[in-house]
C-alpha cells in the first residue's frame, strides 16, 4: 500500500503546499513558476543554511542543458522574491550570500498529514473471524486465498492499522506542541503594532478604505487596557515598505505585529490578518473575515476580541451587537478621517457632514465634525468664537449617541480646555477619554495640556511620555514642549536634540528646539534651528532672508522681522493674538504684550490656558493686568 504525505511549509503569511506546488499568501494563491518553486523548496528544506549556486544549478538544470546559468538563476531568484514581496537590499525571507549562494532566513514550520492512497474494502458481515470466532476489525476479505494467506493478510492489516494510529497520534502531539508554543509566544505579546492593511481591491482609489480600516482596527484594539497599541501615525510610515518585521517591531518597541490585507467588492469586504511574535518572527495566529459592509463594526469588534484572547488579555471591547452603519455613510466617514489626518480640515468636515446626512445617528461622524472644528481653531485657521460653539454642539450630539467613545470625550475635553475654560470638566473628560482608550496617544497628549495648565507638571510629563511611547512620530516634540512648560530647559534641549538627531528632517522638532534655545538665552542656536525649520518646510527664501537679517542685526532684528510678517498676514487672514503676544514678549515690550494677551482672552484664543506655563511671560507676573487675565480665566495663580 502506497502512503501519500501531504506536506506544507508555513512562514509568515505564506503557505507552500508541496503536493500541489501552490504558494498562498493569507490563503490567496500567488502565481509562481516552476523554477522559483524549486528554489524555495530547496531553501525551505535547509533553513538558515547556505545553498550554493552550484547546488541550485544541479537541481534546476540538467548537465546537458545549455543556458546562461548566472542570468537564469538570478532571474529565477528575483521572480521568487517578487512572489514573496521580498527584496535583496532588506531581505526578510531570502538572503543573498554574494558570489556563493542563498539562505532562507525566516522561521519555517512544517505541517504533515499521512493519507492512504488505497481504501481498504469493508467486509459484508461482521468482519472476518479468527480461530476463537472474534471479528478482526478492518480485515480484507480474500475468499480465494488459503487460510495461511488470510492469516498473514490479517496480521499485515493489524500492523498497518497500528502504524497509522501511531502516525496519527504523533501528528496530533506535534500539533498540540506547536499550538502550545504559539500560545506561549502569544502570551508574551503585551504591545502591538497594526501595520497598514494592504489594499487588494485592485483600485488605488480604495487606499482611503484600507487606511480607514487600519485606523478603526487600531482604535478598537486600543480599548484593551492590557495591551499597548501603537497609534496610527507611527505605523502609517511603514505603508508599502517591505522590511523585516523584527526591525519594525524594534523601532516601534512592540512584542507583536498584526499585518494583513483588505479587499472590497461591491458591498462585501474581506479582511485577512495574521499575528506575528516579533522577537522570533513566527506566526501565532491567522484568520480571514468576510462581511457585508454594513457589518464592518461587528467585524472589527470580533477581530479585537479574538486577538485579545490570543494574547491572554481581557476582551474589554463590547460583545454586544454593533449598530449597523450604512456602507455609504461609513465610506464618507473614512474619507473624512483620511482628509483629517492630512490636515485638510475643510475637506474632512465636508465628508463627516455627508456621513451624518446619510445616517444622523452616526456618533463617530459627529465626533469627526467636532474634531475638524477644534483642529481648525488650534491650527489658527479660524477664530475660536467662529466655530467652537459648532464643535461643542457636535460633541454633545456624539456623546448622546455613544457615551463610550473615547474620542467623543477627548473632543469634549478639548472644548472645555481651549474654549470654555472649565478646568474641572476638562480634567474629568480627559481622564475619561484615557479610561476608555488608554492606548490612544492623542488622549494622553491632551491630558498633558490640561494637567500642565493646572500646575500639575509631573503628571503632565508622565502623560506626554506615555503619548510619545504610543506614537513617537506624530508629535516628536511633545515631551520637549512639556519640559519647556515645566521650565526644565536643559532637559528640554537634551530631549529635542536627541529627537532631531533621530528625525533630522522633522521641521517641527527644529522649531521647538529654537524655542528651547531662546529660553536658555542661546540666541545664535535659536536662530539656526528656526532657519533649519523653515528650510525643511520648503520656505527657502524666508530662511535666506532671516539669515541675512540675523547677520546684520542679530536675533532682535529677526523678531522684529517676524512681527512684521504676522502683521502682513493678519491683513489677509486670521492670526491668533497669542502669536503677537509671544513675539512682543520676546522683545520685552510690556505694553504690547499685555494688549495682545487681553485680546487673546476676549477671543478665547487657543493656548492662552498655558499663559502661566510660558516663561516668555514671566516678566509680567507683577503686572495687575496680567494677574487679572489669569483670574478671569479661572486658573490658580502660580506667581
Amino acid at each position: 500500500m502506497e502512503l501519500i504525505t501531504a506536506r506544507s511549509a508555513l512562514f509568515g503569511p505564506y503557505a507552500l503546499d508541496l503536493r500541489s506546488g501552490e504558494l498562498r499568501k493569507f490563503g490567496t494563491k500567488v502565481k509562481m513558476g516552476e523554477q522559483p518553486f524549486q528554489i524555495l523548496l530547496i531553501l525551505l528544506e535547509r533553513p538558515g543554511e547556505m545553498v550554493t549556486r552550484e547546488q541550485l544549478r544541479e537541481k534546476l538544470w540538467a548537465n546537458d542543458t545549455f543556458v546562461d546559468f548566472d542570468h537564469g538563476l538570478n532571474s529565477a531568484v528575483q521572480r521568487l522574491r517578487d512572489c514573496l514581496s521580498d527584496s535583496a537590499g532588506s531581505p526578510r525571507w531570502v538572503e543573498t550570500l554574494p558570489r556563493r549562494g542563498y539562505r532562507f532566513i525566516g522561521q519555517v514550520e512544517w505541517s504533515e498529514k499521512a493519507l492512504s492512497s488505497e481504501i481498504l474494502p469493508q467486509p459484508a458481515g461482521n468482519g472476518e473471524k479468527n480461530s476463537d470466532n472474534t471479528a478482526v476489525p478492518g480485515a480484507v476479505l480474500q475468499p480465494y486465498a488459503r487460510d495461511g494467506n488470510r492469516a498473514l493478510g490479517a496480521r499485515v492489516a493489524w500492523v498497518v492499522a497500528g502504524l497509522l494510529l501511531l502516525l496519527l497520534a504523533a501528528t496530533v502531539i506535534a500539533q498540540r506542541v506547536q499550538q502550545a508554543r504559539s500560545v506561549k509566544r502569544a502570551r508574551a505579546i503585551r504591545s502591538l503594532a497594526v501595520l497598514p492593511l494592504e489594499n487588494l481591491s485592485g483600485d488605488p482609489a480604495q487606499e482611503y478604505f484600507a487606511d480607514g480600516m487600519t485606523d478603526e482596527v487600531i482604535t478598537m484594539l486600543a480599548k484593551n487596557p492590557a495591551l499597548r497599541v501603537i497609534s496610527r501615525t507611527s505605523v502609517m510610515q511603514y505603508k508599502k515598505v517591505h522590511r523585516p518585521l523584527g526591525e519594525i517591531a524594534k523601532e516601534l518597541g512592540v512584542d507583536g505585529i498584526l499585518e494583513g490585507s483588505v479587499s472590497r467588492t461591491g458591498n462585501r469586504v474581506h479582511v485577512r490578518t495574521q499575528l506575528i511574535h516579533a522577537a522570533t518572527d513566527t506566526h501565532v495566529w491567522a484568520e480571514s473575515f468576510d462581511r457585508d459592509l454594513s457589518d464592518v463594526s461587528a467585524l472589527q469588534n470580533e477581530l479585537a476580541q479574538t486577538i485579545a484572547k490570543q494574547v491572554g488579555a481581557n476582551a474589554s471591547v463590547s460583545g454586544e451587537p454593533e449598530k449597523k452603519i450604512r456602507p455609504e455613510a461609513h465610506d464618507a466617514y473614512l474619507l473624512g478621517r483620511y482628509y483629517w489626518f492630512a490636515e485638510d480640515y475643510e475637506k474632512s468636515l465636508e465628508y463627516f457632514q455627508k456621513a451624518i446626512n446619510l445616517q444622523p445617528d452616526y456618533a463617530a461622524a459627529w465626533s469627526g465634525v467636532a474634531d475638524s472644528y477644534c483642529a481648525s481653531v488650534a491650527s489658527g485657521i479660524f477664530p475660536a468664537d467662529a466655530v467652537m460653539p459648532k464643535a461643542e454642539a457636535a460633541a454633545r450630539k456624539a456623546m448622546e449617541l455613544d457615551d463610550l467613545d473615547s474620542e467623543v470625550h477627548r473632543a469634549a475635553a478639548a472644548i472645555q480646555f481651549f474654549y470654555r475654560w472649565d478646568w474641572e470638566a476638562a480634567d474629568n473628560e480627559s481622564a475619561r477619554s484615557i479610561e476608555l482608550n488608554p492606548s490612544l496617544a492623542e488622549n494622553h497628549h491632551l491630558r498633558g495640556y490640561v494637567l500642565s495648565a493646572l500646575n500639575r507638571s509631573e503628571e503632565s510629563l508622565q502623560e506626554d511620555r506615555k503619548s510619545m511611547e504610543l506614537d513617537p512620530f506624530v508629535r516628536p516634540w511633545a515631551l520637549g514642549y512639556s519640559l519647556l512648560r515645566a521650565r526644565r530647559f536643559d532637559d528640554a534641549v537634551h530631549e529635542l536634540r536627541l529627537r532631531s538627531e533621530a528625525q533630522p528632517n522633522d521641521a517641527s522638532l527644529h522649531g521647538m528646539l529654537s524655542e528651547a534655545y531662546f529660553d536658555k538665552g542661546m540666541e545664535k542656536e535659536a536662530e539656526q534651528e528656526s532657519e533649519q525649520s523653515m528650510r525643511l518646510n520648503d520656505a527657502q527664501q524666508l530662511a535666506d532672508e532671516q539669515h541675512r537679517i540675523y547677520t546684520r542685526g542679530g536675533f532682535q532684528a529677526v523678531l522684529e522681522w517676524k512681527l512684521n510678517r504676522y502683521k502682513r498676514s493678519a491683513a489677509k487672514r486670521y492670526v491668533s493674538p497669542i502669536r503677537f503676544a509671544e513675539v512682543y514678549a520676546q522683545l520685552n515690550r510690556k505694553e504690547e504684550t499685555l494688549r495682545y494677551l487681553e485680546l487673546a482672552y476676549e477671543q478665547h484664543a487657543p493656548f492662552i490656558p498655558h499663559l502661566q506655563c510660558d516663561s516668555r511671560f514671566d516678566f509680567l507676573h507683577a503686572e495687575p493686568r496680567y494677574r487679572a487675565i489669569v483670574k478671569k480665566i479661572g486658573l490658580a495663580p502660580t506667581f
